[in-house]
């Protein structure tokens, strides 16, 4: 054990561990990637993650930087989970519900807890937590936190900041401190603190002053967007100031969250699910924005296309037998409506009825739990194409995020089928039909040079294309190191340097998840690609995206 290990295990609380097992362990994440750290912290509690703080950031005065990487269960696609320095594994100890008010239905909660244990026990107080991914049964809030994670609820319920209250930050250099909406008397007074906090609030608060034109190009046209930093919402009109949209969304390189408070919302067992079939992009389009056009919008809009259900079929013949047969329509849609009380759910259902009449396709509409859970196996049967290899080749998380404004959903599917036929590549697509937001993984080998090179043209090529459309690199997984070398230019050159002026007044001394979302290119990222990629980490609960 290094003299810096063995000095923060005689201050820390939680372990400190330097074994060559536990370092290859959290080598790798859910990405391409591979780093292997110097140790690994198992924080007790807030303390600990400050000591840690405090002790990395007296080395970088001294000129040596130590690396920190808080990390939850390890899921992250963009390999955001990795780092060469200290790994905070938070899990292992600051997993606990602190607080719970049934009556208001705010919960606080550790980082390292897990989503969906979170969302087990709001079920039993008639809650849930929307924004959940569909990794939630086995990744941890403090990463949803981190990611401003979404998923299928998200059409009609936001992203994971709408539910983020408040939060407790360790910064960069020790100082916990607690986020929330300040209004101008507040924020004065946060601006005269001769602390570091203090210091942030007035170097952000002048250059937010100082950028206002630069923040109007933050703004896309899309549902959702966790690319760069949401700067835009920080500072309203009204002259009100909260971090909390700085910090959620960040990965871990403005501060570590050591406790949120989150806002929940009533949960609807009672739910009504219709699979529609689809022979054609066109109308399936014309579907989803005629339900989004009315009044009440479904729970879930969810997509699958014809590729992954002969896919699927091809895999395991025996995994949706007697759900959807052979021959496969072009687009299933999986519709919910969850509205509570009796007249809302009734008037949301009859605008989704009518929507699919109007369009003149096949559809079954099912209220019974038993037979949903059956039907929603269209839409988890994705996971089959994630778990899957052809020989050495596996599917590979590098192109599988983008999102556009919901009117150019078709450009966007026919521009993704003609990528994959130009590389003779086996194309499937799902994702969010409702948020315009597709995932799919290409199946390639990346122990052959020839694989890796294509790993990068794929991904040049496909970012080109959501941002020829107007969309975002990222509308979930966030940009880690993957998407991260692209984000000069989804916003410009403009907009990127405030990203990075932001990265300096929060972290001047780069020791906060360094070469994640800011200051990263390509070059940077290569050498880093695992020659084996697996996610046999998460083979006990089945990857789900």
């Amino acid at each position: 054990m290094s003299k810096v290990a063995h000095y923060l295990q005689e201050h820390l609380t939680g372990e400190v561990m330097t074994s060559q097992d536990a370092r290859r362990y959290f080598a790798t994440d859910g990405s391409i990637f591979t780093i292997l750290p110097s140790m690994v912290v198992y924080p007790q509690n807030e303390n600990d993650i400050r000591k840690t703080a405090r002790f990395t950031w007296q080395l970088a005065e001294r000129g040596r930087v130590l690396p920190i990487t808080a990390r939850g269960a390890g899921t992250d696609q963009g390999g955001a989970a990795l780092g060469s320095g200290v790994i905070l594994a938070l899990p292992a100890h600051m997993n606990r519900i602190v607080e719970f008010d049934n009556k208001s239905g705010v919960v606080v909660v550790e980082p390292g807890i897990n989503y969906g244990k979170l969302q087990q026990t709001l079920h039993t107080h008639g809650r849930f937590l929307p924004p959940f991914p569909a990794s939630f049964e086995y990744s941890t809030i403090g990463g949803a936190i981190g990611n401003n994670a979404s998923g299928e609820k998200t059409v009609k319920y936001g992203t994971t900041l709408d539910y983020v209250r408040s939060l407790r930050v360790v910064l960069a250099n020790g100082e916990v401190i607690e986020t929330l909406r300040l209004n101008k008397r507040e924020l004065s007074k946060k601006l005269g603190l001769s602390t570091f906090e203090g210091e942030i609030y007035r170097a952000l608060d002048s250059l937010l002053e100082e950028n206002k034109a630069v923040l109007d190009d933050l703004i896309l046209n899309v549902s959702k967007n966790v690319a760069g930093y949401d700067l835009a919402d920080v500072k309203r009109k009204d002259g009100s100031f909260d971090l909390t949209p700085l910090f959620v969304g960040s990965q871990g390189t403005l501060g570590i969250v050591s406790e949120a408070t989150l806002e929940t919302e009533v949960h609807n067992p009672e739910t009504s699910l219709f699979v529609a079939q689809f022979a054609s992009l066109d109308d399936a389009q014309s579907a989803v924005l005629s339900m989004k056009d009315h009044g009440s919008v479904p729970s879930a809009i969810e997509m699958v296309d014809d590729n992954l259900l002969k896919l699927v079929e091809s895999i395991n013949p025996s995994q949706l037998k007697g759900v959807i047969e052979a021959p496969f329509p072009k687009i299933v849609l999986l519709i919910e409506s969850d509205d509570t009380g009796g007249s809302a759910h009734k008037k949301t259902v009859r605008q989704i009825r009518k929507v699919l009449e109007q369009q003149g396709t096949t559809f079954v509409e099912e209220t019974d739990p038993l037979k949903q859970e059956r039907l929603w196996k269209i839409r988890h049967a994705s996971a089959s194409v994630m778990a899957h290899s052809v020989g050495n080749k596996k599917a590979i998380p590098i192109i599988e995020d983008g999102i556009v404004p919901i009117a150019r959903f078709k450009e966007y599917v026919a521009g993704v089928y003609a990528l994959f036929e130009k590389y003779h590549l086996d194309v499937a697509l799902w994702g969010h039909a409702g948020d315009a937001n597709l995932h799919m993984q290409p199946f390639l080998d990346l122990s052959q040079i020839g694989d890796r090179q294509l790993a990068f043209r794929l991904m040049d090529e496909y970012y080109s294309l959501i941002i020829s459309l107007g969309g975002s690199t990222s509308a979930e997984h966030n940009d880690g190191r993957l998407r991260g070398p692209y984000l000069e230019r989804v916003y410009g050159q403009d907009a990127y340097n405030l990203f990075l002026k932001v990265k300096k007044i929060f972290d001047p001394y780069n020791i906060l998840n360094p070469g994640v979302k800011v200051g990263v290119s390509l070059e940077d990222i290569k050498p880093l690609v695992r020659t084996q990629f697996s996610m046999d980490h998460l083979y006990d609960h089945l990857p789900r995206s």
